[in-house]
């Protein structure tokens, strides 16, 4: 990770830079001005580069070109939409804070700085950083996904009950996603449990959950879809079990804060949803598929068992020898937890 430290004052860079190298991070590149900042982030460039840098931290009070107009001009230029910019400011100057906010930052710290306040902060911005960019390019690779998948099909991509994609887009993703090799997969499924018999309110129930969903996971940059019993299903990849397991609470949490009126409801008034995660080291199709039918059968179980519960499974797959190992076909846990 590359940090852009900003300050007219030696001393303070000095002081700044020390306190990052002793905490590890050895990739600090210093600017005395404004200009000088904009000069190493080639501000005003139309290219389509990746950012130089994953966090500045910018000095309010420099003569010429002040910290609070040089976040500005940075956030001006496309690729810098999400750099996180931290401001340092001194307690005496706070008033200038909330321009420098206005402008686009992200956080301040107040002179003089203190050592673990500042590695918090920028560690902070550092993990945010590094979730945006895994986010965005889940995206760019579920675009080209879907333009490489062909024109003819494109009517046929999203549920009109649900306007999520289809499941067979879940499908074709999780195939799609392992060409590069070995990865890290979650899948996670939720099912509303006990569905009114009446077809068309039970549709309705559905569409608003999925609304939901829809905008929960794209918070998170995953892929939704949905099938036709209702069964909705996100792919996750590179999310780790504990990530996994923290989003499908989080599903189950957004279902039950609506509070949608649920006349075949047992254990509440109101639809509640079964969640179940499930998330595997994979090589080949077959076994990120198997994380699907892993997933459905897992919140089948939940539901079954009188729903309204999450369930996360981290499935030991023997990716190196090309299959699943017999405990792992049989969904053998290593960790798992039902609330």
């Amino acid at each position: 990770m590359r940090i852009l430290l900003v300050d007219d004052s030696e001393d303070a860079r000095d002081l700044t830079e020390g306190a990052l190298l002793s905490a590890g991070y050895t990739d600090v590149v210093t600017a005395a001005s404004g200009w000088e900042a904009l000069k190493v982030l080639d501000v005003g460039r139309t290219c389509g580069e990746t950012a130089p840098v994953d966090v500045v931290l910018l000095d309010i009070v420099m003569p010429e070109l002040d910290g609070t107009e040089v976040c500005a001009r940075i956030r001006n230029d496309a690729r810098y939409a999400d750099l996180p910019i931290i401001m340092v400011t001194s307690l005496a100057d706070m008033d200038s804070l909330n321009n420098a906010f206005v402008a686009g930052a992200n956080d301040y710290l107040t002179k003089p700085v203190n050592r673990i306040e500042l590695v918090a902060r920028v560690r902070a911005a550092l993990r945010l950083k590094a979730e945006l960019d895994r986010r965005q390019a889940r995206e760019r690779e579920l675009l080209a996904f879907l333009s490489n998948w062909g024109d003819r099909r494109s009517n046929v991509w999203i549920d009109q009950a649900t306007g999520l994609l289809v499941g067979e887009i879940a499908e074709a993703y999780l195939v799609a996603s392992g060409a590069n090799g070995p990865d890290l997969v979650s899948v996670i499924a939720l099912m509303l449990d006990r569905l009114p018999e009446d077809s068309q309110g039970g549709t309705a129930l559905v569409a608003e959950i999925a609304r939901a969903v829809s905008r929960l996971a794209a918070t998170v940059g995953v892929l939704a879809a949905a099938y036709k019993n209702g069964m909705i299903v996100l792919v996750a990849p590179e999310l780790d079990a504990e990530e996994a397991s923290d989003l499908a609470k989080r599903l189950h949490a957004t279902v039950q804060k609506l509070r949608l009126r649920n006349p075949e409801a047992i254990v509440a008034d109101y639809v509640t949803a079964s969640v179940a995660a499930i998330t595997g080291h994979t090589r080949f199709d077959v076994e990120r598929i198997k994380l699907l039918t892993q997933a459905i059968a897992v919140v089948q179980q939940a539901a079954a068992a009188g729903g309204n519960r999450v369930a996360a499974q981290l499935i030991d797959s023997a990716a190196a020898a090309g299959r699943f190992t017999q405990r792992a076909a049989a969904g053998a846990i290593k960790a798992s937890a039902i609330v």
